[in-house]
């Protein structure tokens, strides 16, 4: 078990090369983008409606104050914005890879395709990577709630902007509240194409719901995953198979799958030899940035430099990226 002799500031924190691969563009927006968006709108109006309450009674509740966001997403000029935001948010942690996710059919209430968002972003990011210097990739979501033929659509659209930055599919979204059914079909032509997979399980349900996302859509990760701790050999077979668990802590505690950070697992995972990395799933409504994950881990369970690098270098081995890039990537780590 590694132990933290020197605690690290808070800048130094900040100055840590980072790797962030669960990240939503919809769940980000910074009081700055969304007064550019909607002008006149007050610091205590956005924090209750694009940060929310400290605490949820489950995740589906914690879902709906996305919906203030999305209001503020459907052209193209608001996509490039809320995308630009992200990467100053992402420079300031010092992120040097991040990968972004979204769903491409919430964005169509005023008159975009589904081609449209995902162009819009994919350029909008390529523009960012070029302008910061931070490499990033892009995730398409399904959502729980979809049918198939949306699944179909989004996987497709993966497939359709392959060579671009968009690299993934993903499956978010209601977990208690769905199965998987409808969408096992778009998991097996991912696999069929050469398109990467994770996909959110374990999280607002337990264990049998990461078994099943293993056997059906034969993910290289899991968004979250954090009630594996719930099952042993459940544990085992994740270190096994070299599945990757996208940790999302405060998110976790938000929507109240654990009372306390400190009741969070992550340091048991950690010690358990599973891989994992450290991420904000959403910087506005979770209200956190990577520094402040960062500093919360050192602060509840002792957590130092070995834990951070030893987390980002296991998020960046299961990064959707050709090992060349990573090779690059690598050297900044170090």
């Amino acid at each position: 078990m590694l132990k933290n002799k020197n605690p690290l500031r808070r800048e130094q924190i900040e100055l840590l090369p980072k790797v962030e691969l669960h990240v939503h563009l919809d769940c980000c927006l910074s009081f700055g983008v969304v007064s550019r968006l909607k002008p006149g709108i007050t610091r205590e109006e956005y924090a209750g409606d694009f940060v929310g309450r400290p605490k949820y009674k489950d995740l589906a509740d914690f879902l709906k104050i996305i919906d203030h966001s999305l209001e503020l997403m459907q052209t193209k000029e608001s996509l490039g914005l809320v995308a630009e935001d992200l990467f100053q948010q992402f420079k300031k942690d010092n992120v040097i890879y991040a990968e972004i996710r979204f769903a491409p059919f919430l964005h169509l209430r005023q008159g975009l395709s589904p081609s449209d968002v995902v162009g819009t972003v994919e350029e909008s990011v390529s523009r960012c990577v070029k302008e910061t210097g931070i490499e990033a990739r892009i995730i398409l979501c399904t959502l729980r709630h979809y049918t198939k033929e949306q699944s179909m659509t989004t996987v497709k659209l993966a497939g359709q902007f392959s060579g671009t930055r968009v690299a993934a599919l993903d499956l978010s979204a209601d977990e208690a509240g769905f199965p998987i059914d409808a969408h096992i079909a778009a998991f097996q032509y991912a696999r069929k194409k050469g398109i990467y997979c994770t996909a959110h399980a374990g999280e607002a349900k337990g264990p049998g719901s990461i078994r099943e996302t293993l056997e059906y859509f034969k993910p290289s990760r899991i968004g979250h995953g954090v009630r594996c701790i719930e099952d042993p050999l459940l544990m085992d077979e994740l270190k096994r198979k070299r599945i990757h668990l996208e940790v999302c802590p405060s998110c976790n505690v938000r929507i109240g799958i654990f009372n306390t950070y400190a009741d969070h697992p992550i340091d048991r995972l950690f010690n358990s030899g599973i891989s994992l990395g450290i991420n904000t799933d959403g910087r506005a409504i979770t209200d956190i940035s990577l520094t402040d994950e960062y500093e919360r881990l050192q602060n509840t369970f002792g957590w130092g430099l070995e834990h951070f690098r030893t987390c980002n270098q296991n998020a960046l081995q299961a990064a959707f990226l050709p090992g060349e890039t990573k090779a690059a990537l690598q050297e900044k780590l170090c």
